[in-house]
């Protein structure tokens, strides 16, 4: 047996503010919509992955989701012209990413990164 994709999924109340931050602020496409549930993907793929952790490295708390892009300062840019408060970085971490953090519109912390 073999793992093929994990998804997380956020219980929220409003549909579409999801689509406004997933969608329109880190620029992800829709895979299924079926009204009650949206699903965001990404045109590229990678191996499933899970990552349990005690914190968030460099002493941050463990973010809920991490979300690898290909062009950080322009997601980067994104957030900030959107006013959304940045809670950590950008940073360079000494394993190799370079980071931020923000929340998401249902409280979630989010780790926005890419390798360096």
């Amino acid at each position: 047996m073999t793992v093929k994709r994990i998804t997380a999924n956020i219980a929220v109340g409003q549909i579409d503010a999801a689509r406004q931050f997933y969608g329109d602020l880190l620029g992800m496409t829709i895979a299924m919509d079926l009204g009650w549930i949206v699903t965001f993907a990404s045109e590229g793929s990678a191996a499933p992955q899970i990552s349990v952790a005690t914190e968030g490295g460099s002493g941050t708390p463990v973010p809920d989701l991490s979300i690898e892009v290909d062009d950080f300062d322009d997601v980067y840019g994104r957030v900030l012209a959107a006013g959304r408060p940045v809670e950590y970085g950008p940073v360079a971490e000494p394993w190799g990413v370079r980071r931020f953090y923000l929340r998401d519109p249902f409280g979630r912390l989010l780790n926005v990164l890419t390798h360096e």
